[in-house]
């Protein structure tokens, strides 16, 4: 199996479009296997920091400090 890593623009029409030089590599009437990748924003990273130090606040958190929430 080969494997062929190119960026690539989708259209306003959802359509990608191949190089002319890579579509001429590849198998005519045959089945092929595409794999997209997407790379994440820096505001989804932010948003999984934030859920980590979350995690990791509340997991210092024991029964015995419930003493403190009432008023």
């Amino acid at each position: 199996m080969r494997a062929y890593e190119l960026p690539v623009k989708i259209a306003s029409e959802g359509t990608i479009r191949l190089p002319e030089d890579l579509a001429e590599l590849l198998p005519r009437d045959r089945m092929l296997r595409l794999i997209i990748l997407v790379d994440e924003s820096e505001a989804g990273e932010r948003a999984d920091w934030a859920k980590l130090a979350a995690e990791q606040f509340l997991a210092g958190y024991a029964a015995a400090d419930a003493v403190y929430d009432k008023a």
